[in-house]
């Protein structure tokens, strides 16, 4: 059977800032997401299934993607874990959705980060083809599996 390639497009609001950052994105600011989700595989091919003929259910890719990234972020402010504490814990008593990173929040962690999320939960004849994700609608980070799979 021929490989498939279905994507998806997630969209969500989410503010950052970047710890010790020589330029505007050190503040506070805010980001209108997109997320491109791309799966490849062989859809479906028995015939007696009502999913014959599918790579993946979008309402499943949806709800995988919805429950683990955008449920998560969506509307949170996401911070440096060395962020000072004493204000981290000024934020947190004021706001619900302080997420911390091991890493610097910025298109390119938060794409690696999904791509971990991600890469375990899909079903066994589907593999994670691609991630893009926009933080503007002219500035976008991607993360394709065979530039990552071809390391010597």
């Amino acid at each position: 059977m021929e490989k498939i390639r279905i994507t998806k497009i997630f969209r969500f609001e989410m503010a950052h800032a970047l710890l010790g950052y020589d330029g505007l994105c050190r503040n506070i600011h805010g980001h209108s997401y997109e997320l491109r989700v791309t799966l490849i595989g062989e859809p479906d091919a028995d015939a007696h299934s009502p999913k014959q003929g599918m790579l993946m259910d979008f309402s499943d890719l949806k709800r995988m993607v919805n429950g683990h990234i955008v449920d998560v972020y969506d509307h949170a402010l996401v911070l440096h874990r060395e962020t000072d504490a004493a204000l981290v814990e000024q934020l947190r008593s004021h706001y619900e959705k302080i997420i911390l990173m091991d890493s610097q929040p910025t298109s390119e962690h938060l794409l690696l980060h999904f791509v971990e999320i991600l890469k375990d939960r899909l079903p066994s004849n589907v593999r994670l083809h691609s991630l893009r994700l926009a933080e503007t609608a002219t500035s976008y980070a991607e993360w394709y599996d065979e530039d990552n799979s071809l390391r010597v």
